[in-house]
Order: C-alpha cells, then sequence, then structure tokens
C-alpha cells in the first residue's frame, strides 16, 4: 500500500444490532482480526450496545466509536448524549457529520465542528464525513460542496486538532446503493481534500491528515480503493454487519 499515514478502516453499524447481535458481531471479528497491527480497527456500534462491546475488546486490537455526540458537555438536551458519556465505555472514536445526520436531522457543517470541537477536548478522535449528492456532481459541483463542508465542519479546529481528526469521504450517491465511486472519482476527491486542507493547516500537517472513503465499500473493491495515494481507510456501513465480510475488507486492505 501507500503511505506514512496508517490506514484506518472502520465499521458504522447504524441503526442495527441488539446488544446480543452486537456482542455475537464483535467476537467474531477478534477472532478473525486478531493478528492484524498494520491497520487501525474500528466499530462503531449504537449507543446501547456501547458498554458490552467496549467490554468484550478491552484487550484486543479493535478500538470503539461512537455514532454521534453532542456539542454540549452536560445539560438539559433530551436524547443528547454527550463526550463524557461516551468517555465511560471507553469510547476512542466518534463518527461526526454522516451524511444521514446532514439529511434526515438537517446537521450543518457549523454544528459539526462545534461536535469536533467537544470532541477534542474530551481526547476523542472524530470522524468528520463530508460528501456530495448525485445531483450536486452531476452539475459538477463536487469539489464546491467538499470545501464549503470541509471548511465549515473544521472552523475553529487548531492545526494539531484537524491532525488528529479523520476525514470521511462519503459520495452521497454511493452509500447504501451498491453504486461505488471509481477509483478515480475517488482519488480525485481525496486528492482535492488534501489540497483544501493544505490551504487551511498547510502542507505539512495536511499529508499527515488521514481521509477515509465510504460509500459502498466491498470486498471485492476495497483492494484498489486502498492502494489510492489519498485514500487512507475505509469507513464501512453495510459490510460491516457481518463478519466475514468486514474481515475481508480488512485482510484485502493489508
Amino acid at each position: 500500500m501507500n503511505k506514512d499515514r496508517k490506514l484506518i478502516i472502520a465499521g458504522n453499524w447504524k441503526m442495527n444490532k441488539t446488544v446480543g447481535e452486537a456482542l455475537d458481531l464483535v467476537n467474531g471479528l477478534k477472532r478473525e482480526l486478531a493478528n492484524v497491527k498494520e491497520i487501525d480497527l474500528v466499530v462503531a456500534p449504537p449507543f446501547t450496545a456501547l458498554s458490552e462491546v467496549s467490554k468484550a475488546i478491552l484487550d484486543s486490537n479493535i478500538r470503539l466509536g461512537a455514532q454521534n455526540m453532542s456539542e454540549h458537555n452536560f445539560g438539559a438536551y433530551t436524547g443528547e448524549i454527550c463526550a463524557a458519556m461516551l468517555k465511560e465505555f471507553s469510547v476512542r472514536y466518534v463518527i461526526l457529520g454522516h451524511s444521514e445526520r446532514r439529511q434526515f436531522q438537517q446537521e450543518s457543517s457549523a454544528l459539526i465542528a462545534k461536535k469536533a470541537l467537544a470532541a477534542h477536548a474530551a481526547s476523542l478522535k472524530p470522524i468528520v464525513c463530508i460528501g456530495e449528492l448525485l445531483e450536486e456532481r452531476k452539475a459538477n459541483q463536487t469539489e464546491r460542496v467538499l470545501e464549503t463542508q470541509l471548511r465549515g465542519s473544521l472552523a475553529g479546529l487548531s492545526t494539531e486538532q484537524v491532525e488528529e481528526t479523520i476525514i470521511a469521504y462519503e459520495p452521497v450517491w454511493a452509500i447504501g446503493t451498491g453504486l461505488t465511486a471509481t477509483a478515480e472519482q475517488a482519488q480525485s476527491a481525496h486528492a482535492f481534500i488534501r489540497q483544501t486542507l493544505v490551504g487551511i493547516v498547510g502542507e505539512a500537517t495536511a499529508k499527515r491528515v488521514r481521509i477515509q472513503y465510504g460509500g459502498s465499500v466491498k470486498p471485492n473493491n476495497v483492494r484498489e480503493l486502498m492502494s489510492l495515494p489519498d485514500v487512507d481507510g475505509a469507513l464501512v456501513g453495510g459490510a460491516s454487519l457481518e463478519v466475514r465480510s468486514f474481515s475481508e475488507i480488512v485482510k484485502q486492505s493489508i
């Protein structure tokens, strides 16, 4: 593979898996991936399963992620979860600004920036998602959308905080649709994101930021995607819900 940057592959389980099902999945992943050292491995179960999954992976090479968190530290925010609550379960990563939350919860890049700041303040690593809709790609607006979302979602972060942030490029038109960006499309978008980061934090830091690809990543396309010079991992949705498919994605990436 490339790189000076260590690959990071994260499974976003979304609103799937009861606690029992989550344990079955993560115990299977522990067995299959026990010897993987070359890649940072992350699973992001639903909130209800964080406690039990955290205990299950305690002595493993798998790290725990959460799918969202509040920008507030505590208070009268019904239904929200703050960083301190996630830290109790040894959560290390938190997915912010996933396209589904941008779409269904109308989350703005300004809000995502506040969440990213709160995550960093609690020593959590944010996985900040950006990506264009199909109509935006067709209208040749991809780069405009990516730059706007990236700058907005990182607003207020220090250079050091940006370096510790993972960016996930997820073309919205390729999420759960079976469509995948071609290698050329993926590399082009990732290279543009990195070049935009140069303008935000300078070239040295931009070179160290990890940029994941997310959008119907599967065992049969991950090897080509991971070989691209500016692709530093994958944010995996549907294929992360089965031991065999997620394990195969990781093994094909080594």
